[in-house]
């Protein structure tokens, strides 16, 4: 990820103490972590990329959103933020947005397997459940595909699919 804002020692403890929180499940001390933050560094692609997992967190998709699509400017370079974007948009059941959004941005990154997997899963979800399968072979062939399986089965998103999945 670019880092146009250099985080100094503090920001970086300060960043990791959220992330801390945040990995123990802990939102009442992650909130106030992120809080001590400077605005200079509020659009700095690691501080929005734990910011967008505190939200994630407390299923508050519409600021993840905003901070995703940050993301996005803030590292183009970086799948992260256009997954995270479409991500939020699937939850905000605007799948469809989320499929079209996804699709234009796939060849900067063709060795993403997450991207594949969301798609098969918002291809799911719209009813086109062979365009779901292609996105989901396609997941497997660059990703872990053990893994990948192991997901797809958990996944209530691919639900339709369980048995096609199954003989995958």
């Amino acid at each position: 990820m670019s880092e146009s804002v250099k985080l100094s020692l503090e920001e970086r403890r300060v960043l990791d103490e959220a992330e801390g929180w945040l990995g123990l499940g802990d939102l009442k001390e992650a909130g106030p972590a992120l809080a001590r933050l400077p605005p200079s560094v509020a659009e700095h692609p690691e501080v929005l990329l734990v910011r967008w997992q505190f939200h994630a967190a407390q299923k508050d998709w519409g600021p993840a959103l905003d901070i995703a699509v940050a993301l996005t400017k803030a590292a183009p370079e970086s799948p992260f933020g256009w997954v995270h974007r479409s991500f939020c948009l699937h939850e905000l059941k605007r799948t469809q947005e989320a499929r079209d959004n996804l699709i234009p941005v796939l060849g900067r990154f063709p060795d993403d397997p997450l991207m594949r997997y969301n798609l098969a899963c918002y291809e799911c979800q719209l009813g086109r459940m062979e365009q779901a399968l292609d996105w989901l072979q396609k997941a497997f062939l660059i990703g872990d595909a053990r893994k990948l399986r192991e997901m797809a089965l958990e996944d209530p998103d691919l639900k339709p699919l369980m048995d096609k999945i199954r003989e995958i």
